[in-house]
């Protein structure tokens, strides 16, 4: 009797452990959805509604104001007010070193690639103008 209760203890704490891990991994994985390339829908991801304010900007605190923004400017490139980030918008920099194209320097400089849906998110402000809205 007591090797079944501890048995029955120790599945069920496994049981919880699982979901629980499996539960984060999931939310991570549709945070890196792509949704115009497949996968569940990428339905967490909305790269058709996004703001500079409250879309761009987020991404860029959490990714490259330590570097280019916050009157840090490393190589000359401050990503922290509107006017210079259009400029790196409207001439392809941005998306360049974001997706870490063939010919520019890979950004966030040694740190991981930005997801999927924050660049997905970038691309589509630029591509529907880089509005300062």
């Amino acid at each position: 009797m007591n090797r079944k209760s501890t048995l029955f203890s120790l599945l069920t704490f496994a049981t919880i452990l699982i979901t629980s891990c499996s539960k984060d991994n999931e939310q991570d994985e549709a945070q890196n959805q792509n949704p115009s390339g497949g996968g569940n829908g990428g339905s967490t991801c909305d790269t058709v509604n996004i703001k500079y304010a409250t879309g761009v900007v987020p991404i860029l605190q959490a990714n490259c104001y330590v570097c280019h923004g916050n009157g840090s400017a490393e190589g000359s490139v401050t990503l922290d007010n509107y006017n210079a980030l259009k400029t790196k918008a409207n001439n392809g920099t941005l998306l360049g070193v974001i997706t870490h194209a063939a010919g520019y320097p890979q950004m966030p400089k040694n740190g991981a690639k930005l997801s999927d849906c924050n660049i997905n998110k970038i691309r589509s402000w630029i591509n529907n103008g880089a509005q300062n809205n």
